[in-house]
């Protein structure tokens, strides 16, 4: 047997745990506050904030406050169809904060045979002709491809005739298991060659891992921020991860499936656990929240998020 196959986990072991079997309701609250050195004379916002309703999501925004209360606020849709609020504060000010509060459901995802999904070369060879894959194969700023470091290290869950969706499940246990989790070890702007060579990241950093890894095989995979319920049910382990920041990835495995969520950090497929925001080609597209002062020299930043399950939910 040759090194490489021995990465390859047996099937039985790529199968999903079962999750819970109906949905789970949650409200919660994301509290960012900058506070400068010198006056802000004017401010202008990008806002990632309303959770995105999809198939297995339905969320509403119940309150969002800006404080200095701007002079506009629009809503509007992104290029990736994500809901976004545009906002101008045009009075000084020396401290800035936005409130969100939000009521998320979400549903189980639905039954999942990982080796019943296409050959992971036909999944490569059709993305190019499909104009809502092609952008998620390319190369975005934080997620260089193709590379062929992240190629080589993608190639043995990716054997040839391989599901790819088992290719894609395995990757993500790998990366579960060959990596550790260090809030330390990284910043927001370390390159995914770095995370590769030195192990060690937070989700943002696995996620851009594997997404990497997937595009460098010419295989379609896309980023999302969302938050992450660390406290379990009884019975159920503890995440691991930050309620404030959660990333995962999405990974094209045919028309039958689609796009399907893994947790790289915690070796799992999304489920109820994953409460979504956004999603994009890495984490530039879909930051919480970011813009342009005029002043305001030095700052700080506090980020702070409660996501509370719902009685009955």
């Amino acid at each position: 047997m040759p090194p490489s196959a021995r990465l390859i986990q047996p099937a039985e072991d790529l199968l999903p745990d079962p999750g819970p079997a109906g949905p789970v309701r949650y409200r919660c609250w994301h509290l960012t506050r900058y506070s400068y050195g010198d006056m802000v004379l004017s401010s202008h916002l990008v806002a990632h904030l309303a959770p995105r309703p999809h198939p297995r999501q339905d969320a509403k925004v119940l309150r969002l406050e800006i404080e200095p209360r701007p002079a506009f606020a629009v809503d509007r849709r992104d290029w990736f169809g994500n809901p976004t609020t545009v906002a101008g504060i045009q009075e000084p000010h020396r401290t800035l904060s936005v409130m969100a509060e939000m009521e998320v459901e979400v549903s189980p995802p639905p039954p999942l045979d990982p080796f019943a999904t296409p050959a992971w070369e036909q999944v490569r060879a059709a993305a190019p002709a499909d104009p809502a894959l092609v952008e998620f194969t390319l190369a975005s700023p934080r997620v260089p491809a193709p590379d062929p470091a992240l190629a080589a290290f993608a190639t043995p869950s990716f054997p040839p005739g391989r599901p790819v969706a088992a290719g894609a499940m395995d990757l993500m246990r790998r990366i579960r298991d060959g990596f550790t989790f260090d809030a330390t070890a990284t910043t927001v702007s370390t390159p995914v060659a770095e995370v590769l060579a030195r192990r060690s990241g937070v989700c943002q950093d696995f996620a851009h891992l594997m997404i990497g890894a997937l595009r460098s095989l010419g295989l379609p995979a896309r980023y999302v921020s969302g938050y992450l319920r660390t406290i379990p049910p009884p019975g159920r382990p503890r995440l691991v991860g930050a309620d404030a920041s959660h990333a995962w990835v999405q990974a094209w495995c045919g028309d039958a499936v689609e796009w399907l969520d893994l947790d790289p950090t915690n070796g799992k497929l999304g489920d109820t656990d994953h409460l979504t925001l956004a999603w994009g080609r890495d984490y530039d597209d879909v930051c919480p929240l970011r813009g342009v002062i005029v002043g305001g020299g030095s700052h700080t930043l506090t980020v702070s998020v409660d996501v509370e399950q719902l009685q009955g939910g």
